[in-house]
């Protein structure tokens, strides 16, 4: 599959570059890293993206913030609308050094759009100045810390475990089951969990599940399908839900919107 690269990215910062593409559910993207800052975005769909030995789910709530140089890999979790910015070494110095995950406000959001869509009679004053507007918004965006660590390939095993659970994350498959699978004891698969990815087993699991669960919601499918989809009762799923990101589920907004729900507000 062609990279996601934006034409003429020179030497040269002037303004930004843009990149307006749209994926089918499935299409999964190589590792590749690009010379120019990235902010990854899609207005719609939900994207599995793998950087820095973690994973990341975006759904159009978030975006990535990719530094020069860093290397990548994307998965389409379902179709896909990007519209991605790039922004040269030398535009984006104040900005992060690391990979971060950050949520879109709404001005973002219109800036990203509008950039990525501009026609032949956007003059260069203003689409420097729409440039400037969206590294002053990114730079003060609130961060999420929602992520997921993801094993080397030192250890067969392992690698083929965490995948099983990236595939199917559901709670009905036990940690015994999923060791028999791969032809480990538990363990050696628990020490290698708390070795390799700074947790055990349950607890990384759960990362993934909450990383599902809000891409999920973030299409618009209901909290009890959600639920079920992950081997949780409602009920139980929400308190999962609740006790991890501080909110019920009920209150993540589905796509078209923007962010969760603020407090008082109707649902």
């Amino acid at each position: 599959m062609p990279l996601a690269t934006p034409p003429d990215l020179d030497d040269e910062p002037g303004h930004g570059r843009t990149l307006a593409r749209t994926y089918p559910r499935g299409l999964h993207i190589e590792p590749h890293s690009h010379t120019w800052a990235q902010v990854l975005y899609a207005v719609s769909g939900v994207m599995w993206v793998e950087v820095e030995r973690e994973a990341l789910v975006v759904p159009p709530q978030r975006a990535v913030w990719l530094p020069p140089g860093t290397q990548h890999a994307i998965h389409m979790l379902s179709a896909v609308e990007m519209r991605n910015l790039y922004l040269h070494e030398r535009d984006s110095q104040h900005l992060s050094s690391r990979c971060e995950v950050f949520e879109v406000t709404g001005l973002l959001r219109e800036l990203i759009t509008r950039l990525a869509e501009r026609t032949s009679e956007d003059d260069d004053a203003w689409l420097t100045a729409a440039y400037r507007l969206a590294t002053i918004e990114l730079a003060h965006a609130p961060r999420s810390t929602l992520r997921i660590p993801l094993p080397d390939a030192s250890d067969r095993r392992l690698a083929m475990l965490c995948r099983a659970v990236i595939e199917n994350p559901s709670a009905d498959i036990g940690f015994e089951q999923h060791a028999a699978s791969v032809g480990a004891s538990v363990r050696t698969l628990a020490r290698l969990f708390t070795r390799e990815l700074g947790m055990g087993f349950a607890q990384w699991r759960r990362q993934v599940q909450l990383a599902m669960a809000v891409s999920r919601l973030a299409e618009g499918q209901p909290v009890s399908t959600v639920a079920r989809m992950l081997g949780y009762l409602p009920s139980s799923f929400s308190d999962m839900f609740r006790r991890e990101l501080g909110i019920p589920p009920s209150e993540f907004r589905p796509a078209g919107t923007l962010g969760f729900a603020q407090e008082g507000e109707a649902h």
